[in-house]
Parts: C-alpha cells; sequence; structure tokens
C-alpha cells in the first residue's frame, strides 16, 4: 500500500482506499485532520523516507522558512516520490489579499531553490511544471489556451505577457533523488 502526505489539507482532507494510506496533516483543529502539526515547527512528525508522495496544495506561501520547509519535505519522502506542489503564480492578484501570503511564485523560483540559490542544493527534480488559471473568468482560458501559456518562452510571459493575461498557480511535480 502506497502512502500519501496532505500538507496543510484543510477543507480537502484526502480519504484513504485500499490502495492509499493518506496522512492529512493541518496546525488548524476546525478541520479534520489525521496529525496535527504547524509546518513551522521542526522536524515533522514523521519518519524518514515514509512517504510515497507528498501534495502540497497553497501551503508554502505562508511558511516562514521555504528552504527549510522544502527540506523537511524532501526528507519525509521517500527516494524516487513526488512532491506535488501547487502554489500562486505572482501575477494572481487575487492572491495578495490574503494577508497570511509571505511570498510568490514565478516558473523559475524552484530551479532556484533546487540549483542551490538559497546556498543550498536540494536532491530534487522538476519532472512537472505547468501554469494553471483558477478564476471562472479564465475557465475557459484554462481549457482551450492553456497549451500556449506551457509552451510559449517562459521568460517572455513571466516579464510581459502575465500582466495582462493572469495566471492563477504555478503546478509542479518534484521528484526526490
Amino acid at each position: 500500500m502506497k502512502k500519501f502526505l496532505n500538507i496543510g489539507s484543510g477543507k480537502d482532507y484526502k480519504k484513504s482506499s485500499e490502495s492509499v494510506d493518506w496522512v492529512n496533516l493541518d496546525f488548524n483543529s476546525d478541520y479534520k485532520v489525521d496529525v496535527k502539526h504547524n509546518l513551522d515547527k521542526f522536524p515533522y512528525p514523521f519518519k524518514k523516507e515514509e512517504f510515497d508522495l507528498v501534495y502540497c496544495s497553497h501551503i508554502l506561501e505562508h511558511v516562514e522558512d521555504l528552504m527549510k520547509t522544502l527540506k523537511e519535505l524532501v526528507r519525509v519522502t521517500k527516494k524516487g516520490g513526488i512532491i506535488h506542489i501547487r502554489v500562486p503564480h505572482f501575477s494572481n492578484g487575487i492572491g495578495y489579499n490574503d494577508p497570511t501570503h509571505k511570498r510568490f511564485f514565478g516558473w523559475f523560483t524552484f530551479e532556484h531553490l533546487i540549483n542551490g540559490y538559497m546556498g543550498e542544493k536540494l536532491n530534487l527534480k522538476i519532472v512537472k511544471r505547468r501554469y494553471n488559471f483558477l478564476s471562472v473568468e479564465h475557465a475557459i482560458a484554462n481549457t482551450t489556451c492553456s497549451w500556449f501559456y506551457n509552451i510559449i518562452p517562459k521568460m517572455m510571459y513571466e516579464r510581459f505577457l502575465c500582466w495582462i493575461f493572469p495566471v492563477g498557480e504555478i503546478e509542479l511535480k518534484l521528484k526526490v533523488i
């Protein structure tokens, strides 16, 4: 049976099945959780290489120390396992309304983090990365145009087009190596 971790589960409680054992972690007691823990407290209450997959949707923008958090996610994920991340793109204006957001992300953010820009390399490889639209008014763009946004040169999009056609988030799958 595979074991998956849902970091900062909040309202998105994931139920286990015959093939997947989900562990839902959040610090907020108002939500149903399996493990209550503050992500800014290290180490996390899990063994090294305990999970096949770590799912982290719109959580990393809230943590105090991003690099320390990523190192901890690598620690609890098995070699060859996946860390699936969804974070707000910096062109997402709605995200600026949340006072708990400490940072936003661009296409190249995780390359910098993985490759030692913060002084230390992470044992991660980007295996998937894409822009996603989130708002209702962009639903059509997500289904009809997202292919375009995901093939054009990223520097061109991030420097010029993102202010005209903003995306909601960046979705990544990082493999622990």
